[in-house]
């Protein structure tokens, strides 16, 4: 059965360079470092960051550090060093990010952070636009709840050291302690990336003979979950997060149960749009 979730209420909270419009001597630049470019909900964050950006007439400097923290920490140096107006961070280490921030506010570029937080005590950010992910992580457990009809063992395939991820399991945990019969046995590092949630699951499934259910934190990790099992002729319910087209595709076939839905493209607008009224003086949430 197809089911799929709605997680995306967007919220404001406190490689190589692409430039993507000509930069113009009057037009306001801001500077961008995703995680990856890898993933589609990142290239979908981006065209909403693009259409925007041109909309408003802003020059954008989109860089992917593909989950390298020196190579983001040379990006953004570069950024600073372009004298940008604004910078967007997608930090591939939420505690470490800090100390860049840091530099950029001392240039005083005011900082954005997109999907990913800044979980450092360093480093001032102006506006954090995201999911709400801790209410995503509660409606992939009741996916998951339903679809193993509240019993059996579990795993998390996690993304340690990025908020978006950890805040997916806080909100996962949080419900699956209302089911005494669903035990979540392993949480599990993939680092948000398919040929490692592949690998993390054959493990997995080598060492544990009866696992019933998968929450993955992203589509990709879901897709891993799903190439392992099927590899293995076994049966498990799975379910993923931000409900990209190949997502959606898998659910629809009946492999992967369902997905938390995100919405990259509005994120990446509303993140331009604050960026735009921080310019003129609003103040921004």
């Amino acid at each position: 059965m197809a089911v799929e979730s709605i997680a995306g209420k967007a919220l404001i909270m406190v490689s190589a360079i692409s430039v993507l419009f000509p930069l113009s001597a009057s037009a306001k630049v801001i500077g961008v470092s995703l995680l990856t470019r890898e993933h589609q909900f990142y290239r979908e964050l981006e065209s909403g960051l693009q259409n925007e950006a041109k909309s408003k007439s802003f020059d954008l400097i989109v860089m992917s550090a593909e989950f390298d923290v020196a190579r983001q920490e040379a990006q953004i140096q570069e950024l600073i060093a372009k004298k940008v107006d604004a910078i967007i961070m997608a930090p591939c280490n939420s505690g470490t990010i800090g100390s860049l921030i840091e530099n950029a506010n001392k240039a005083g570029i005011p900082v954005f952070t997109v999907d990913i937080a800044n979980a450092s005590s360093r480093g001032r950010v102006v506006s954090h636009i995201a999911s709400d992910n801790i209410d995503g992580g509660r409606k992939a457990a009741e996916l998951l709840a339903r679809a193993l009809d509240g019993k059996g063992k579990v795993i998390i395939i996690n993304h340690p050291g990025i908020t978006s991820a950890l805040d997916r399991a806080v909100g996962f945990r949080e419900v699956m302690a209302k089911y005494p019969l669903i035990q979540i046995i392993a949480d599990v590092p993939a680092w948000g990336q398919r040929d490692r949630a592949m690998a993390v699951m054959e493990d997995m499934l080598l060492k544990v003979n009866d696992i019933a259910g998968v929450f993955a934190i992203n589509d990709d990790c879901a897709l891993g979950v799903l190439a392992a099992t099927e590899a293995a002729g076994k049966k498990v319910m799975i379910v993923g997060y931000d409900a990209t087209p190949e997502g959606k595709k898998a659910i629809a076939e009946g492999k992967i149960y369902g997905d938390a839905i995100q919405f990259p493209v509005k994120i990446g607008i509303l993140a331009v749009k604050t960026i735009g009224d921080y310019f003129t003086g609003k103040k921004v949430p």
